[in-house]
């Protein structure tokens, strides 16, 4: 028998689950933006996959070692766990074009989001993209799903550009969460 695919919510981690210092990288620097955790407990809850993509330019900038993206990680899972909460997967760009040159899974692209299908089963048109700027909801456009910007982070920069490509503009993770849970 086929497995049926499954509906994900695909989440920015700075300044959407995380607050965002700006080239997160310790883990004691790590902070839950209120509500998140519980946020991703509903969704755990409800059956959806919960999964984390990212970029992390700071590695491809030599800020910081790949090591201290997954260590930040391990926190982040630490923080959720206190709610009940998990991440179903856990996808990052580690490159800074001027440095590294273009790449396919910096988001927008959408290598990441390939990946995280192929490994787990993911329907894209009952998907849905958050994050705290454009380029974490775009792929939504190319890829089938529906994106919500959170004013977390730096979503108030960015939700004039998301609201002209169609995406809905929440104040925070909470907020995303109870519409996708309302639109089941």
């Amino acid at each position: 028998m086929a497995k049926v695919p499954r509906r994900a919510v695909f989440l920015d981690r700075d300044g959407t689950i995380l607050d965002d210092p700006g080239f997160l990288h310790e883990p004691d620097k790590a902070r839950l933006i209120p509500d998140a955790g519980r946020a991703i407990a509903r969704l755990n809850k409800a059956g959806w996959l919960v999964i984390t993509v990212t970029n992390q330019s700071g590695i491809g900038r030599g800020r910081y070692p790949e090591s201290d993206y997954h260590a930040v990680q391990r926190r982040l899972s630490d923080l959720l766990r206190a709610y009940g909460a998990r991440l179903d997967g856990s996808y990052f760009c580690p490159h800074y074009p001027p440095v590294n040159g273009p790449c396919d899974c910096r988001k927008p692209g959408t290598k990441m989001f390939h990946e995280a299908r192929e490994a787990l089963g993911i329907d894209f048109g009952r998907s849905w993209w958050v994050g705290d700027r454009v380029t974490d909801v775009a792929p939504a456009r190319e890829l089938g799903g529906s994106s919500v910007l959170v004013l977390t982070g730096n979503g108030t920069l960015h939700q004039g550009q998301a609201r002209a490509m169609g995406a809905e503009v929440v104040q925070d993770l909470g907020a995303a969460v109870a519409m996708i849970l309302t639109t089941e």
